[in-house]
């Protein structure tokens, strides 16, 4: 009996301890979430955008109007989707939007983004990237870009999109759902990073 209550109490000692573990992981990803754009002003070789999400593809546009970047390369555009289509889905000035814009089509995921765009990247010498993405997708895809592209200085630009209440998560189940498996998500892709010796630290 003694040693079935020992085993008990080990058992919930380490869930607790990993319990804790995760929540201060957690917390730690939910706070260190870009609450702004740190360099709006710098130029780069390219701005590149990824798919998935709202406002990503229309800011991309203005940051290319505004002449932050001579390239503007579109990550995870489904199959037979042209530009025309693209533009028109998200904007009626097309017709204004200056060259040069790439699509990719073979992209299906965050890893999937950053290998496209680092082959692009090196097919056109880029040596600079503005990447823009969602808040809250931004650590992973750091992470994805830099085991990708170690050769390419990322310039992170989120966007935020209303549905996601970043600053009061936790009272909204929809917000909170998207944090907690995008926290996952981030903690595969660095230790999958650090597995392979490349990535952050």
């Amino acid at each position: 009996m003694r040693r079935l209550l020992r085993t008990l109490l080990r058992t919930a000692l380490l869930a607790g301890v990993a319990l804790a573990v995760w929540l201060g992981g957690l917390f730690w990803f939910i706070g260190s979430l870009p609450r702004a754009v740190e360099d709006p002003e710098r130029k780069t070789d390219a701005i590149v955008v990824l798919t998935g999400g709202s406002l990503r593809l229309g800011e991309g546009l203005r940051l290319l109007r505004e002449g932050r970047a001579p390239h503007l390369f579109v990550s995870g555009v489904p199959a037979g989707v042209d530009l025309a289509q693209l533009l028109q889905s998200i904007d009626d000035r097309a017709q204004s939007t200056p060259c040069c814009i790439v699509l990719g089509h073979v992209a299906a995921d965050t890893p999937g983004n950053a290998r496209e765009s680092a082959l692009w990247a090196r097919k056109e010498g880029v040596r600079s990237i503005r990447l823009v993405t969602s808040a809250y997708h931004m650590p992973r895809s750091l992470v994805e870009f830099e085991a990708a592209a170690p050769e390419v200085a990322l310039v992170p630009h989120p966007v935020f999109p209303s549905a996601v209440r970043q600053d009061e998560w936790w009272r909204f189940p929809g917000t909170s759902g998207l944090l907690i498996g995008e926290y996952h998500k981030f903690v595969l892709a660095w230790l999958i990073a650090r597995f392979n010796g490349t990535g952050p630290a």
